[in-house]
């Protein structure tokens, strides 16, 4: 769909991708410092639109991201979202918080309560990614 930002990507920064997906940093929530999404490829709105094996395809595609960022990131804890109330495609939402982080321990979305604490090092999406495309071997 050529409206679709998520089907017409500019700029991103992939992490790791398959024919049925792509996993990108994303830099640009002021209060989410470390973040990461999984977008399906195919413009769908909804898990429930994809078949039993693209769903777990999905969903597995998610856990790798989650663990990768744990094991970067240390985090108190990682948030997991699909919404898709703005943008109606297929995407998950990889989010690590911390106790200190600006909104902790309401949604990222949330207004922010302090600056943040623990900030990620600079380098950490490149430290996902390396982890994300080692482990597909």
């Amino acid at each position: 769909m050529s409206d679709c930002p998520l089907c017409c990507p500019v700029g991103e920064q992939i992490l790791w991708e398959t024919p049925q997906l792509r996993v990108i940093a994303v830099h640009d929530e002021a209060n989410a410092p470390a973040f990461c999404r999984v977008i399906w490829r195919e413009h769908i709105a909804e898990m429930s639109d994809l078949p039993p094996a693209d769903r777990a395809t999905l969903m597995d595609a998610v856990l790798r991201v989650e663990t990768a960022m744990r094991q970067v990131l240390r985090p108190t804890k990682i948030n997991l979202a699909s919404l898709g109330n703005v943008v109606p495609h297929l995407h998950w939402h990889i989010i690590a918080r911390f106790a200190d982080d600006a909104c902790f321990p309401a949604p990222v979305w949330a207004q922010a309560v302090r600056a943040h604490g623990t900030l990620p090092p600079d380098n950490w999406a490149q430290q996902v990614a390396a982890l994300l495309n080692h482990s597909e071997t």
